[in-house]
């Protein structure tokens, strides 16, 4: 709904951000996308083989291509976003090698200075009349520095230059916003939007939204519940000692499970209808929760986020952002996708 008319094209990279690449695209593909982004080559190939012919969408790969990629990208129909001009040097001279038209898509950097061509390079390109010969050019796109609920003075400098390049490509369709840019308004979204975080869960400004529902839930199960005495410590290094005395319960679920251990600031489960604190170290497969003044038992589950403990929420305890804690899950943690898709 907050894209308005652009079309949703979603990022998947990273394992659609730690969830599932397949059933994560598929269901994608059954709400309407039929453009995806990833950023490696790898997951350009993984997501064609996951859509399979049945969905063939167009799959934008933002890493770009270099002369050993160019082939691999045409076997498995995918699509270079062309972050510099050896990548459009590369891209074109392969169209002409194989006799055909090729699809691009160009990234112009107006101010992140990460990918993407400089905005003199991309004006000399416009200018070169064999610059993209052979290369449909589908989008021009670029991506914001700033995420901030509020527009920055950055945010208005990035716009204005990006619509002063895409005007020399006027058979191009524009893509300036990720999820923060396309929450900011018609200005930053472009006709193409690139939301990523948001489609998680995660808000467009690394804090919980109320225009996003939570997607992804990461709970465990309680292993054993025990009484601690006051004086007693909890964990490796006693690093945490009890003042009263407690009933802790130890979760199933560690660093090896992607659980980030090295935040100073206090961390929580959502059990039993309220926030509990973790007590002492994140062990590699043990987590201890205060669980003093409720009812707990081996087996029941306790929630590290989701819909009772946002992600953003979750995250900022953890000294980190939703990004992190969602694609920092580990592959042993079992994924179960409902209402997904093939």
């Amino acid at each position: 709904r907050e894209a308005g008319r652009a079309e949703v094209a979603p990022v998947v990279k990273a394992d659609a951000y730690g969830l599932g690449l397949g059933p994560v695209a598929r269901r994608l593909w059954s709400e309407g996308a039929r453009r995806f982004f990833t950023a490696r080559l790898s997951e350009g190939v993984a997501l064609r083989a996951a859509l399979g012919p049945a969905r063939p969408a167009a799959i934008c790969v933002l890493d770009g291509c270099t002369d050993d990629d160019a082939p691999h990208m045409v076997a498995h129909e995918l699509t270079p976003v062309l972050n510099s001009l050896p990548q459009v040097r590369e891209w074109t001279a392969h169209a002409r090698t194989l006799g055909r038209t090729l699809s691009g898509v160009l990234h112009v950097d107006t101010g992140l200075n990460r990918l993407g061509l400089r905005p003199e390079e991309a004006r000399a390109l416009s200018q070169t009349s064999d610059g993209l010969r052979g290369v449909e050019l589908e989008v021009v796109m670029s991506h914001l520095a700033c995420a901030d609920p509020e527009v920055a003075a950055m945010d208005v400098e990035q716009a204005a230059r990006f619509e002063a390049i895409t005007a020399l490509f006027p058979q191009a369709r524009t893509s300036l916003g990720a999820s923060a840019g396309l929450f900011l308004g018609p200005r930053f979204r472009g006709q193409v939007v690139r939301p990523g975080i948001a489609l998680y869960g995660g808000g467009p400004f690394q804090m919980p939204d109320s225009r996003l529902r939570p997607v992804a839930t990461l709970d465990a199960p309680i292993l054993q519940v025990r009484s601690v005495a006051p004086g007693e410590s909890v964990g490796y290094g006693a690093a945490y000692r009890a003042e009263r005395a407690l009933r802790v319960a130890v979760v199933g679920l560690g660093y090896a499970d992607g659980v980030l251990r090295a935040s100073e600031r206090p961390r929580y489960g959502w059990f039993a209808g309220a926030k509990r604190a973790v007590l002492g170290r994140i062990s590699m497969d043990l987590i201890a929760l205060d669980v003093t003044g409720c009812e707990a038992w081996p087996g029941a589950r306790v929630e590290l986020f989701g819909p009772n403990l946002p992600v953003d929420e979750a995250a900022a305890d953890a000294g980190t952002i939703a990004f992190e804690l969602l694609s920092n899950v580990a592959p042993r943690v079992q994924r179960v996708h409902l209402g997904a898709q093939g």
